[in-house]
C-alpha cells in the first residue's frame, strides 16, 4: 500500500511539474515574441479576448489604466528598427487546477539596455483543449 502510495504521488508531481512547464513556455512564448516585436508569435499564445491592465501610483493615489489589445499589439509592431525592449523575469510562480492557471513574475523592463522601471506581472491563463492561452494580464510598473 505504501508503494502505490509513494508512486502515486509521484505520479502526481510528475504531472504538475509538466503542467507548470508549459504554462512557463506559453508566458516565454509571449515574451519572446515581445523582444523580437512578434505580435503574431504573442497573439498565438493569447486569447482573442485578451484583456490588459495596468496599475501604478501618481500623486499618491493608485491608478489602473485599460490597454485596448489592438492598440497595443500595434504599438509593439511600429517600434523603430535598433528600438530594443526587454522584460527581465525575476522569478515565477504558478498556482493551477488544470483547467486555469495563474502565474505570478516579478520583473524589471529594460529600453535599449536601460532599466525603464520594474514591478509584478500577473498572468490568467486557461487550458484550451491542451494548449495554455493568456486571457489576462495585470502588471504593476514603479519607476527605479
Amino acid at each position: 500500500m505504501n508503494k502505490l502510495l509513494v508512486l502515486l504521488t509521484l505520479l502526481f508531481m510528475q504531472c504538475a511539474f509538466a503542467q507548470d512547464a508549459a504554462i512557463r513556455k506559453t508566458v516565454d512564448t509571449f515574451f519572446e515574441g515581445l523582444h523580437k516585436a512578434d505580435t503574431l508569435k504573442m497573439q498565438s499564445v493569447c486569447s482573442d479576448k485578451l484583456v490588459l491592465h495596468t496599475v501604478y501610483e501618481k500623486g499618491g493615489s493608485n491608478v489602473l489604466v485599460a490597454e485596448d489589445i489592438k492598440n497595443f499589439y500595434k504599438s509593439i509592431a511600429e517600434l523603430p528598427p535598433g528600438f530594443q525592449i526587454y522584460e527581465r523575469l525575476l522569478s515565477f510562480e504558478v498556482t493551477s487546477d488544470g483547467l486555469m492557471a495563474n502565474a505570478w513574475a516579478p520583473y524589471e523592463f529594460y529600453i535599449n539596455g536601460k532599466l525603464s522601471h520594474s514591478g509584478v506581472n500577473s498572468f490568467s491563463l486557461y487550458n484550451d483543449s491542451g494548449q495554455w492561452k493568456i486571457v489576462y494580464i495585470i502588471d504593476t510598473r514603479k519607476k527605479p
